[in-house]
């Protein structure tokens, strides 16, 4: 039996190649985005990274965690996965701060989340993981 993509190549004058004999891709094998979940796990708070997601009490895909958190600003902090960083959070100009291990974020500058880092959005303090 000839496939779609043998039927082609061969109609296309160029002799059909099976797929297991056609050459790979060269560079680097791409790894998929790990999830990144934010526990606190006194509030039953479960929360999965979205990239490019707002963290805050008005805007973004968290709003029905944090609305009714008053330190917590309505744009707060903001996740991204980035290939060579990882998964990172950046501190939004919030009112009361953004931090990781008890560090200070730096507004509109990326910090490195990692397995086990502990994240606190104004006051509110979560176990960093990634799977």
């Amino acid at each position: 039996m000839v496939s779609a993509e043998e039927h082609e190549q061969a109609s296309a004058g160029r002799p059909a190649m099976p797929m297991s004999h056609q050459p790979m891709a060269a560079g680097p094998i791409s790894q998929a985005m790990p999830v990144l979940t934010l526990i606190n796990q006194s509030m039953n708070m479960q929360i999965v990274g979205i990239n490019g997601g707002i963290i805050g009490r008005r805007q973004g895909p968290y709003v029905q965690y944090f609305q009714q958190f008053m330190f917590v600003s309505g744009v707060h902090a903001q996740l991204n996965y980035r290939p060579n960083m990882g998964w990172t959070v950046t501190d939004k100009h919030s009112s009361n701060g953004t931090k990781v291990n008890e560090l200070s974020l730096t507004p509109d500058v990326e910090t490195p989340l990692r397995p086990g880092d502990v994240l606190t959005i104004a006051n509110i303090s979560f176990e960093v993981t990634l799977k």
